[in-house]
């Protein structure tokens, strides 16, 4: 079988394939959380002390003493096997962005040779896999490779059922011997900590008395493509490097807006519902899916919670979604640009923080200039965002997100802050030292008896703004789709932790002068807007004018691609931020610099080995194959004297040297490997290995539109794209 036959079985078989039939739909109220032993499977199966013990260190973060760890265990290991479960797993977050298990049976054997099962609270509490066969950034190495994984009890075991069984899952830290972080969750629940002393300093200067434990909350939207699993197994750029490499745009894209909340796809409708039946099984509140902008793109989203809890969730769901897929003939693809000229993924973060005694502080109410709690947790986003914006731009910098951001459907990488039309007023009157009034959006008639008028929000949308207030919280729209959501909220969570420690200190010694609340909380803001005021914009993120203004006026840093942004991570101001909030030491901090820039090392790498291969042993043969079949036609209608048009053939060896050509190039670039640091490997990919693939590219895709269609070898874009 021809490669091109390959590509007309994948069309046949696609267009003949049928949604697949699924169990019987079940009512939420008997599914929700049947698979989780979280708090209210807790009550059931634990002592009233052992309960309240698991309570408080679940809503406050208090200590659990091994007894109770013991009984806990105990309960947890009969619940999981009246499920099926017969093996267990710390479930862990390396530095990968994906998810890592390692299975134990409960069974041991006696004396006697009968099999029994045991789970001990030291099982429950203590794992050991290999620390150096992760990424780890030099912290170990093979003659060093101790690593233990740790239970988080603030994040519920569940079960996870596959087809061949049922295995209790177990939230777990990653650390390395000698105690540094190894995965993305302790950094993470550091961070909480650290926001959540500075707040309780800020919230008790400003006279409140009773403060609950705060923390940041989490809602992700995730974006994601579909493509039918018989292209993608035709595309071994899809399968290896999750986008395509190659591909002509087709004659229709996504300009005539036909797909954006369109009709869902019968297939992929019997797809989200599966999915989101296993995902409420376990828990995980998905609240919304639609179709998205791009044609084959969609997007599920789910209701806010606890961000520790909410990052788990959003693993655990990147996890089922592609599984999910696989069972209904689709490949799931998390990259953000897999299809070049239409628009990516992202995964838009919503957070925000509060607790239970004082509400979200990031909620304006109905008065926000009067709101002194809102206030001055909004200016120390404002704050922290000026200061520390190459940061969040670090958190997001891998190889894929690049090709994402600064497109139509992606933020710039200048990170700014947009607050909307009341907001923006507001704390430019604090600026300038006036008295601040509020106005509402007012009333939305469109002049209609049969449609209801409604009150109108105070503030339009940008969707322009990687940093955008919505109304009760913060988006982060500039997070990639295929990422963890947990780096971003590390440093969310650091950054407002640094501005509220800052807040407290000025709020001291403005309210030991002798000045009232109201008036200290107006000096310190007006001094946040004055020196850190640069970073709020409510225009155009996309236009030439704000990128000057934004770099060459107001001093803020444009970081394109990740390997202008990933060094951010060695800067002085950053290490001691880190350090000072006790987040990430020094030498943690430079093992992620080193983990994710060689992670981008080697996407580029892998891509242009891809190019290579492609380019030689796919598209030039197959242009090779059709100008030979052109040339035999040229013969065929000489011999009758009929003169034919040879540009086409003409074109094709053109397009097809020059492709020969900028590969050979690509491949000795490629072979390079003397560099002087981390930072100048880095610039190599992105200014030269990206650049002769997109040279690379643009040959193959003009080939793409000039040789027969019955001789093309790969999935076209119109068959990926729009045949489901």
């Amino acid at each position: 079988m021809t490669a091109n036959d390959v590509r007309q079985v994948a069309i046949t078989e696609t267009l003949n394939r049928k949604p697949v039939e699924t169990d019987e739909i079940l009512p939420l109220s008997d599914m929700w959380a049947c698979d989780v032993f979280g708090l209210a499977a807790m009550e059931e199966a634990l002592s009233k002390n052992a309960f309240k013990a698991m309570k408080r260190t679940v809503q406050t973060g208090e200590p659990l003493d091994p007894a109770t760890a013991d009984v806990v265990a105990a309960a947890m290991k009969d619940w999981a096997m009246r499920k099926g479960a017969k093996f267990f797993s710390h479930v862990f977050y390396p530095l990968t962005n994906i998810t890592a298990e390692k299975h134990d049976g409960f069974i041991i054997t006696n004396s006697d040779g009968h099999a029994i099962t045991e789970f001990t609270g030291s099982l429950l509490i203590k794992g050991e896999p290999d620390g150096s066969s992760f990424p780890n950034g030099s912290l170990r190495m093979t003659s060093a490779a101790r690593g233990y994984t740790a239970w988080d009890p603030t994040s519920p075991a569940y079960i996870k059922n596959t087809k061949n069984g049922a295995t209790l899952m177990i939230p777990s830290v990653f650390m390395s011997w000698t105690g540094e972080s190894l995965d993305k969750k302790i950094p993470l629940l550091r961070s909480n900590a650290a926001m959540d002393r500075a707040a309780r300093k800020v919230l008790s200067l400003m006279g409140e008395t009773d403060i609950a434990p705060l923390n940041s909350s989490c809602g992700a939207e995730q974006e994601y493509f579909l493509v039918d699993k018989n292209f993608a197994a035709a595309r071994p750029d899809l399968l290896l490097a999750g986008r395509t490499l190659f591909g002509a745009p087709p004659a229709k894209g996504q300009e005539f807006d036909d797909h954006y909340f369109g009709a869902i796809p019968d297939r992929v409708q019997v797809f989200m519902q599966d999915f989101e039946d296993q995902l409420y099984r376990l828990g995980i509140p998905a609240k919304t899916h639609h179709n998205e902008v791009a044609p084959a793109q969609f997007e599920v989203a789910p209701y806010f919670e606890a961000a520790n809890v909410a990052a788990d969730h959003q693993q655990l769901m990147m996890t089922i979604m592609k599984a999910t897929a696989l069972e209904h003939g689709f490949v799931c693809l998390l990259h953000e640009k897999p299809f070049a000229g239409i628009n990516g993924s992202g995964k838009h973060v919503n957070w925000s923080v509060g607790n239970s005694t004082q509400g979200n502080l990031l909620d304006p109410g109905s008065s926000p200039a009067e709101n002194l709690h809102f206030l001055v947790f909004c200016g120390a986003v404002i704050r922290g965002i000026h200061l520390f914006g190459p940061l969040l731009r670090a958190v997001i910098a891998t190889a894929s997100n690049d090709h994402r951001l600064g497109a139509n459907e992606a933020p710039p990488a200048i990170m700014s802050v947009y607050l909307g039309d009341q907001l923006e007023a507001v704390f430019n009157d604090i600026k300038d030292g006036k008295v601040s009034v509020t106005s509402d959006g007012g009333i939305m008639d469109l002049g209609l008896s049969q449609i209801l008028p409604f009150t109108r929000d105070p503030g339009d949308r940008n969707r322009t703004s990687p940093f955008a207030f919505t109304g009760n919280r913060f988006e982060f729209r500039a997070v990639g789709s295929s990422q963890s959501v947990s780096g971003p909220l590390v440093a969310m969570n650091t950054i407002l932790a640094d501005s509220l420690e800052w807040m407290a200190g000025r709020l001291e010694t403005e309210l030991g002068s002798g000045k009232e609340l109201p008036e200290a909380v107006a000096t310190i803001l007006q001094e946040v807007m004055q020196e850190h005021g640069n970073a709020v914009f409510g225009g155009d993120g996309y236009s030439s004018e704000w990128h000057e203004l934004a770099v060459k006026e107001r001093g803020l840093r444009n970081l394109p691609t990740s390997a202008e942004a990933l060094p951010v991570f060695t800067e002085q101001p950053v290490i001691d931020l880190f350090a000072s909030t006790g987040v990430l030491s020094p030498l943690e901090l430079n093992s992620r610099y080193e983990v994710y820039a060689e992670q981008y090392v080697n996407s580029i790498s892998v891509e242009a080995k891809l190019v290579i291969e492609l380019a030689k042993t796919v598209i030039y043969p197959a242009a090779l194959a059709y100008l030979k079949e052109l040339g035999s036609n040229y013969e065929v209608a000489a011999k009758f004297g009929v003169d034919l048009d040879t540009s086409t053939a003409s074109t094709i060896a053109a397009e097809a040297k020059a492709l020969l050509a900028s590969v050979v190039e690509l491949e000795a670039e490629l072979g390079k490997h003397d560099f002087d640091s981390v930072a100048a490997h880095l610039e190599h990919c992105a200014k030269t290995l990206r650049t002769l693939m997109d040279e690379a590219r643009v040959h193959a895709d003009a080939l793409e539109r000039e040789v027969a269609d019955s001789a093309w070898p790969l999935p076209k874009y119109r068959e990926m794209l729009f045949i489901r």
